[in-house]
């Protein structure tokens, strides 16, 4: 039997031997177990996980799972999944041989989450939420099916809960961020940084990744190549979300000007623009939107108002998309919603033709 007691430390270890990925046999030592039994639960992990078998425990397939994403996969998005996996899925399925998950275990998990509700506030999850997370599970029995012979997705079987459009996408108008803005001056480095936010329509991550030397002052172009984010207590910066977030932007003068009073007012400007932390901005927003007295919304739903300026200013969905960095127009169209007032225009100008007032449109055109 491989599994001994250590005398000098009153503990049990583990020893057997393997063949590893290309066939060569090794021995396997691994101590400090306070019994017997964990001893051995250690060894039939590791032979399971070695095996790939389906009859593994779920909880060891998710580390096979994980090792197996983590080189295709950015940092922050494995960072995601990572804390999915550990707070959602292995509470539930974590000591259930993975092949003996059903979809009742599944429906049962779904139910869970449905009931929930928060300590403080009483709030329930989010529907987008809850679709992504059920979407993470069920790609991860993708996985299993795909690479390790599992017979089917009970996640698959059940189907999702939640939607994509379980939150109202929020937006400021001008006037709005106006009053933000107003309120935010005596904090000046939130203040540029909501400013760059909301007239360049980037994300945050971009926002805290950007460099002196990503910004031509003089030509009023800012170059978005990468994105920052927090790991392990560690500043990670990592390229964009997307190819197309790669691109240049236009900057507004006034913008121009407000970035070069910010340089000087910085004693001894760092590497990176805006050296705060995704906390600081929150912390921040929260006083703005209290001292302004206007409805709270996410930093994130400053990218938002900038789209929804622009499409009432009358820009297209494409030169949006491009300055954006939407994958897709399409992603864009969502947005179409935001201005009302854009729908009312139209219908001017249709009975502005039908009444023989076509010139007055086009006077009146957006640019």
């Amino acid at each position: 039997m491989p599994v001994y007691k250590d005398k000098d430390r009153n503990t049990w270890f583990v020893k057997f031997k393997y063949k590893d990925w290309n066939g060569q046999q090794k021995w396997l030592t691994k101590r400090g177990y306070r019994t017997k039994r964990e001893a051995l639960d250690a060894e039939r992990d590791f032979k399971e996980k070695l095996s790939g078998s389906t009859n593994m425990l779920f909880k060891n397939f998710v580390e096979l799972y994980k090792g197996n994403q983590s080189p295709r996969l950015k940092d922050s998005t494995m960072a995601t999944k990572e804390n999915i996996i550990d707070t959602k899925f292995l509470p539930f399925f974590g000591e259930k041989p993975l092949n003996e998950i059903t979809t009742s275990d599944v429906l049962h998990w779904q139910n869970d989450l449905l009931k929930y509700r928060d300590p403080e506030t009483g709030a329930p999850y989010t529907s987008s939420y809850l679709k992504t997370v059920h979407n993470q599970l069920s790609a991860l029995f993708n996985h299993a099916v795909k690479y390790y012979g599992l017979q089917e997705n009970p996640a698959r079987k059940v189907g999702n809960m939640g939607s994509e459009n379980g939150i109202k996408m929020k937006y400021w108008t001008l006037e709005q961020y106006r009053k933000f803005s107003f309120v935010m001056m005596d904090k000046p480095q939130a203040y540029y940084c909501f400013e760059v936010l909301y007239w360049c329509g980037i994300r945050e991550g971009e926002l805290l990744a950007l460099t002196w030397g990503d910004i031509d002052l003089d030509r009023g172009i800012m170059s978005i190549d990468k994105t920052y984010h927090r790991r392990k207590g560690q500043d990670v910066i990592t390229p964009p979300k997307t190819p197309n977030s790669i691109r240049k932007i236009t900057m507004p003068d006034f913008l121009c000007d407000e970035l070069r009073e910010y340089k000087e007012m910085i004693y001894e400007p760092g590497d990176r623009v805006f050296p705060v932390s995704k906390n600081y901005l929150e912390r921040c927003m929260e006083y703005g939107c209290r001292a302004a007295g206007l409805e709270k919304i996410r930093i994130h739903d400053l990218r938002h108002s900038h789209v929804s300026l622009l499409i009432d200013l009358g820009y297209t969905a494409v030169a949006i998309a491009e300055r954006v960095g939407h994958q897709s127009i399409d992603i864009t169209y969502r947005y179409a919603h935001l201005y009302p007032t854009v729908q009312s225009g139209i219908a001017t100008k249709l009975d502005a033709l039908v009444r023989g007032e076509g010139d007055k449109v086009h006077d009146n055109e957006k640019p």
